[in-house]
C-alpha cells in the first residue's frame, strides 16, 4: 500500500496547498475590483464567470450595495447583457437598461436593487473568454451619467488584470474539487483503514508545519515583486542544498 499511501499523501497535501492559495485570490479579485470601480467612479461592480456544467454565468464576486446578495446568482446561458457581452466577445455601455431588451430584471428583482447605467465588458485569457466584468450607476444619486467610450477602454485594461486571476483561481478551485471528489470515492468504498489514514494525515505535526510554510510564503510574495522574487531566490537555493545533501548519501 506504499505506493498507495504516496499517491494520496501527495493529494492531500497539494488539495491543501491550493486551499489556503486560493483566499489571496479572492482577496486580489476585490482589491482590483475596488480599484476600477473607483476609477470609473462606479456605485457597484461585479465578476461573472461561466459555469462548466451549465454554460450559466455566475457572480464569483461583487461590490456595492447588494453585493452579499449577488455571490453565487446566475445569469442564465446567453441572457441578459452580461450573456450578449460573453457571446460576442464585445463591450458595451448602456445608459438605461429599461430601454434595452436584453437586460436580464430578474437580478435587481430578487436583489431589489435599481440597476440604470451598465458598462460590461468581456474577460479574456488567452485568447478565450472565461467571463464578464460589469459596472453598474455612479457614484451618487440618480439621474446617473452613462459611462463613456474612455472609460470602456479603461474598463478592458482593468478586465486583462482580473482575468489573470479569475483564471488561477479558477484552476485552484477545480482542482480542489477534483481531488476531494477522489477522496470522497475512498469514503463511499467504506475503506475504513485509509479514512483514518488520511485523517492522521492531516492532523500530522508535519502536514501542519507544510501548510504554515505554505503560508509564510504567501504572505511574503504577497508584499510585492522584489519580496516574491526574493522568496523564489531562496527556495531554489534551499532545494539546490538539499537535493545536493541528498546526493551525499
Amino acid at each position: 500500500m506504499s505506493n498507495l499511501e504516496d499517491k494520496l499523501r501527495y493529494v492531500i497535501e497539494t488539495l491543501d496547498i491550493a486551499n489556503v492559495m486560493m483566499e489571496p485570490f479572492i482577496n486580489s479579485l476585490q482589491k482590483a475590483l475596488k480599484a476600477a470601480a473607483s476609477e470609473l467612479r462606479a456605485e457597484g461592480a461585479s465578476i461573472l464567470v461561466k459555469e462548466n456544467d451549465s454554460g450559466d454565468l455566475y457572480f464569483l464576486l461583487a461590490i456595492g450595495e447588494v453585493a452579499d446578495k449577488l455571490k453565487g446568482m446566475k445569469v442564465p446561458s446567453g441572457k441578459g447583457i452580461a450573456g450578449f457581452v460573453f457571446s460576442s466577445g464585445q463591450p458595451i455601455a448602456v445608459s438605461d437598461v429599461s430601454q434595452e431588451p436584453t437586460f436580464y430584471k430578474e437580478i435587481d428583482e430578487t436583489t431589489g436593487y435599481t440597476t440604470q447605467t451598465i458598462l460590461a465588458t468581456p474577460l479574456r485569457h488567452n485568447e478565450e473568454i472565461i467571463g464578464v466584468l460589469e459596472f453598474v450607476n455612479r457614484v451618487g444619486s440618480p439621474p446617473y451619467e452613462p459611462f463613456t467610450s474612455d472609460e470602456m477602454d479603461r474598463a478592458s485594461m482593468f478586465a486583462e488584470i482580473i482575468a489573470s486571476l479569475v483564471n488561477t483561481y479558477e484552476s485552484l478551485k477545480t482542482f480542489y474539487k477534483f481531488g476531494e471528489k477522489l477522496l470522497e470515492n475512498y469514503d463511499k468504498k467504506d475503506f475504513e483503514e485509509v479514512r483514518n489514514w488520511l485523517s492522521l494525515i492531516r492532523s500530522s505535526p508535519e502536514h501542519t508545519q507544510m501548510l504554515e510554510l505554505s503560508m509564510l510564503v504567501r504572505e511574503l510574495s504577497s508584499q510585492g515583486e522584489i519580496e516574491k522574487q526574493l522568496c523564489r531566490d531562496l527556495l531554489e537555493v534551499l532545494l539546490k542544498y538539499s537535493k545536493s545533501k541528498q546526493s551525499l548519501f
